[in-house]
């Protein structure tokens, strides 16, 4: 589960100190000015990373972030699950009788580990809307450069 607010590394920081020094999420969250849960979120981030109060000396600041925020096991820009090909999906969304329960039946019988029904939806809207803002980038260049070719034979 994110963390419902961006700490700071120093917050962090002191997050880890008063928690070894036994003081509650609730106290810690009013000191720092965040949410219990934040608190408690980051302290969890903390401990499945291994980290505890004090921190070693050499442990940078983005040291730190790395080891609080990193998914394990992915590098960034790469989803976990199998990636069905979009543009194919748009393609195949023409035709009659096919929707987005159809495809994303078929997905899962091949990828019977892959998203479920809502993210697979997200993920299409989110594959879409890049398409239809490239596209009308592309429109717009292909307009202003038939007006400006207008512009020099007048």
């Amino acid at each position: 589960m994110p963390a419902k607010r961006e700490l700071t590394m120093r917050q962090i920081r002191q997050m880890l100190r008063l928690a070894r020094d036994g003081v509650s999420a609730r106290e810690i969250g009013r000191t720092l000015g965040v949410a219990r849960s934040t608190i408690q979120d980051n302290l969890n981030r903390a401990r499945a990373a291994g980290l505890s109060w004090p921190l070693p000396g050499e442990l940078t600041d983005d040291a730190l972030e790395q080891r609080l925020f990193a998914r394990a096991g992915v590098r960034r820009g790469f989803r976990r699950r199998a990636e069905p090909d979009w543009a194919s999906l748009a393609c195949e969304l023409k035709r009659p009788g096919v929707n987005l329960t159809v495809l994303w039946e078929e997905y899962r019988e091949v990828h019977p580990d892959g998203y479920g029904y809502s993210r697979f939806c997200d993920l299409y809207r989110e594959f879409e809307r890049r398409l239809t803002a490239c596209h009308d980038i592309q429109t717009f260049e292909i307009t202003m450069s038939k007006r400006h070719h207008r512009m020099q034979i007048v």
